[in-house]
């Protein structure tokens, strides 16, 4: 639509997507993406990590269940979406505003790991998707206890070793 602020965000989750229900019945996933910019610096040879942007997030609908079955805190992701604001009376009473990313397309980064994809069944909201269905990783990754000490995910984003 026009005038609204659509944004690319990368970065890993903070922490697992919590999913939720409203009381009309729509499925909702917030979490919330860590991206920290990462400039060389030649006078000491090193990558330096400039202040990291928190933006938290909100996905709707079917995207909400993928989101809280394919990703987990600590993955490399990337998203799209809508910049809302949005104001509200604290419990204190203050007035608060909150800038959050509505997001309509989230997937893992292939930078530093790699992701099957599984197509998902047609049926209910499908968004603006012309395939009829969406994507998401297995569940394998969800169902191991612990990552193993060479798994990308668990690891912080950063620059190859080189």
């Amino acid at each position: 639509m026009a005038g609204e602020t659509v944004i690319t965000i990368v970065g890993n989750l903070t922490a697992d997507p919590e999913l939720r229900t409203t009381s009309a019945g729509a499925q909702v996933a917030s979490f919330t993406i860590a991206s920290t910019p990462r400039t060389w610096n030649r006078n000491t040879n090193q990558f330096e990590d400039g202040q990291a942007l928190f933006m938290r997030c909100s996905a709707w609908r079917d995207l909400a269940e993928h989101c809280a079955n394919s990703l987990a805190k600590g993955m490399r992701v990337i998203a799209q979406g809508r910049l809302t604001q949005r104001s509200y009376e604290a419990k204190d009473g203050t007035q608060r505003t909150v800038v959050e990313l509505q997001v309509d397309e989230i997937g893992p980064s292939l930078k530093y790991a790699t992701a099957q994809v599984q197509k998902m069944q047609s049926g209910g909201y499908q968004g603006g998707n012309a395939n009829g269905g969406g994507y998401q990783q297995p569940q394998q990754a969800r169902q191991q206890s612990q990552a193993p000490a060479d798994d990308p995910w668990g690891a912080p984003a950063g620059e190859p070793d080189f």
